[in-house]
């Protein structure tokens, strides 16, 4: 089977910081990818632009962020889809969930990556794997047939939030993502709006490969992401 990942990110950068790495590393290994943006993130994660500018408008704030966004897509080589759903807050309804029941039905996605399931900071975070979760349920049948097309179930992964410890974040799955961190690098040089979550995000891969290293004693990890399963994994092996 094409293995096939599909990441969703409640705004348009969540992807660079958060996976970017994980995706540059799955299209090293020949698999499918595709990035899903629910939103903008023109209202609350676009600081830097308001400030520059507290009389832009909404608009022109979509167009700098799809701007940034795609060209770190490019960067990375993975195609990104805007549904531009709007934020703080974002409106989470039946049609929106059948909009990504059909996404992720017609990708067919191995492996999703997605928000964690809390975060006391961020009001879209949540709606986001709220509708991740929905969506998945619906494009495989909850185990029934449905009204949408039935696709295996894909195994579902969230990726690390910006404070894991009180977003009940418990990393399980490491990534080594040393041989594609400067794709990483050169993509979140394109987030202008958020700028800031750079030099963070590059110091969390360093300490998430230290963990990485700990864990396999693989001392040639040098950067590494780390995400949360949500459903078990199915073998037919425990090696």
């Amino acid at each position: 089977m094409k293995k096939k990942l599909l990441v969703i990110g409640a705004h348009s950068a969540d992807f660079v910081w958060r996976s970017a790495g994980t995706i540059a590393k799955a299209l090293e290994e020949g698999a499918e990818t595709l990035v899903i943006a629910l939103s903008y993130g023109e209202r609350g994660e676009s600081g830097e632009l308001w400030k520059e500018d507290p009389k832009r408008s909404v608009e022109s704030v979509k167009v700098i962020r799809h701007a940034q966004a795609q060209k770190a897509a490019d960067i990375i080589g993975t195609p990104i889809q805007f549904l531009d759903w709007g934020d703080y807050p974002m409106i989470i309804n039946d049609e929106r969930v059948e909009q990504l029941t059909h996404i992720i039905g017609d990708f067919e996605p191995t492996v999703i990556l997605t928000h964690s399931e809390k975060d006391p900071f961020n009001p879209d975070h949540p709606l986001a794997f709220q509708a991740t979760q929905r969506a998945r349920l619906l494009s495989s049948g909850a185990g029934v047939p449905s009204a949408f097309k039935n696709i295996d179930p894909p195994v579902w992964y969230s990726f690390e939030p910006h404070q894991p410890e009180l977003c009940g974040f418990v990393p399980d799955t490491f990534i080594d993502i040393s041989s594609v961190f400067e794709k990483k690098v050169a993509a979140m040089a394109f987030m202008g709006a958020q700028s800031y979550l750079k030099d963070y995000y590059t110091e969390l891969a360093t300490r998430r490969a230290n963990h990485a290293r700990r864990i396999s004693g693989k001392k040639e990890i040098k950067y590494a992401e780390a995400h949360q399963s949500q459903v078990p994994r199915v073998t037919n092996t425990i090696f």
